[in-house]
């Protein structure tokens, strides 16, 4: 790994490496990995169940809350990288294709200020 923070391709590397030391091979299969990421992403919403947005804010302050977010955002991203490398996808240029998408799709001067719900996405 390179010096300081690593690079998604260097997360990647070492995800593998973690997953083949263990055998684990597999049990690493695209649809698995997905569903284990849903899963993943239900214990980080679980954080947020049932407090308000200031709340949330003084939540954040808390060390130990905080830590708890991180990991559960760690885990959420390991799954899916570990989707993206199985599937032979890299990351930073799926997410680039999809902005340009983005830009397309919601251009500023129609879109500033709102929210892309189903009921306004035909204006």
């Amino acid at each position: 790994m390179s010096d300081g923070v690593p690079t998604l391709d260097e997360l990647i590397v070492l995800i593998r490496k973690f997953v083949q030391e263990r055998n684990w091979e597999q049990y690493n299969k695209p649809s698995a990995l997905a569903v284990s990421a849903s899963i993943e992403m239900g214990e980080l919403l679980e954080l947020f169940q049932w407090k308000s947005d200031e709340e949330i804010m003084e939540y954040l302050k808390d060390g130990a809350f905080k830590s708890a977010l991180a990991g559960e955002v760690a885990d959420v991203m390991i799954y899916l990288l570990r989707i993206c490398d199985k599937a032979d996808i890299e990351p930073t240029e799926a997410i680039v294709e999809k902005m340009k998408l983005n830009f397309e799709k919601y251009p500023v001067e129609k879109w500033e200020g709102k929210a892309p719900s189903k009921l306004n996405r035909s204006e």
